[in-house]
């Protein structure tokens, strides 16, 4: 195919032909091929992708920018923009590598990808590169959710499942297609208590993991949109009316068992029991006016009979 439609697809048409031809050509085609171009794209995109996270999420830390980049500027990233510019099209593979496949390699696609950026970078300078670049990664950034912070599927799909209290997904090889270098991975996942299972494909086990990855997080995410969790009920517990020291449990309050039945059996014994009356000192009653003429006799007639007895005692002594 004429790589005139690829310009068109890049948004940049090379002064330099040769450049675009070389980005294009794998190792595997011809001594001049494209890994040092690689090598110089990889940080010409590495430093757009950052500038763009820089504007556009101006809360973020440096931390979180930095996973961020790294899951957009990753192979499989790459290898999907790849895919949407048809870029296998265009490529220049050696003859084993086309018997092979190597037109569809995650690899191969993404190198070549990078390898495009540097070529543009020596062709027309930072800027036209910059450019090209963003207008391939600002569609994506429209639809990342910075929550995530670039956290891949089944790193999302784990914490989801965990805030859900369900148990961790099950990943297996359901099967393996093509000869041994080029082998295209069939995983299976399940979450077994959703009853949810589905299959991604990929070059690599990891890679056919995070697509089964993706599918089963929308499948879950689509479950509990359906049928949302229930409002928690509130926990029973014993209603009691405390009357004249009388703990009453509700007809329709749930009974308790185990350790709580004996806590509550104790505190019921406690609210029975009456509480102890405590002794007062008996207040002495003033005398009306009678009992105090009373009292005042008798005192007199004490005090007379005190004196007739210290009269008596003095009296025996002289005799003595």
């Amino acid at each position: 195919m004429e790589s005139t439609q690829l310009e068109t697809r890049l948004g940049h048409t090379f002064g330099n032909a040769a450049l675009l031809q070389q980005a294009l050509t794998h190792r595997s085609h011809s001594s001049l091929h494209n890994e040092r171009l690689e090598f110089l794209g990889d940080s010409v995109l590495n430093c757009v992708v950052a500038s763009l996270l820089f504007e556009r999420y101006a809360k973020i830390d440096e931390g979180d920018l930095s996973r961020l980049r790294a899951n957009l500027v990753k192979q499989q990233s790459l290898y999907e923009i790849a895919q949407r510019l048809e870029l296998s099209q265009f490529l220049r593979l050696g003859e084993g590598e086309l018997k092979s496949g190597g037109f569809r390699r995650p690899s191969i696609l993404a190198d070549t990808l990078e390898a495009l950026f540097g070529a543009i970078f020596l062709d027309a300078g930072f800027d036209a590169a910059r450019d090209v670049i963003r207008a391939l990664y600002i569609p994506i950034l429209e639809t990342v959710d910075p929550k995530t912070l670039g956290k891949d599927a089944k790193t999302l799909l784990q914490e989801y499942l965990q805030g859900k209290k369900i148990a961790l997904p099950q990943y297996n090889v359901v099967a393996t297609h093509g000869a041994a270098h080029n082998q295209e991975f069939e995983i299976e996942c399940l979450v077994p208590k959703l009853d949810i299972q589905v299959f991604g494909t990929g070059g690599s086990r990891r890679a056919g993991e995070q697509a089964a990855a993706k599918l089963a997080l929308e499948a879950v995410l689509t479950v509990f949109v359906k049928t949302p969790t229930a409002a928690k009920k509130a926990k029973p517990r014993t209603a009691q009316l405390k009357l004249a020291g009388i703990a009453t449990i509700q007809p329709d309050a749930p009974q308790e068992t185990g350790k709580a039945a004996k806590a509550a059996k104790s505190e019921s014994k406690k609210a029975d029991k009456p509480e102890p009356v405590k002794k007062t000192a008996p207040v002495a009653k003033e005398p009306n006016k009678e009992q105090s003429k009373e009292l005042i006799k008798e005192q007199k007639e004490l005090l007379a009979d005190i004196e007739e007895v210290k009269s008596v005692t003095a009296n025996q002594s002289k005799t003595a």
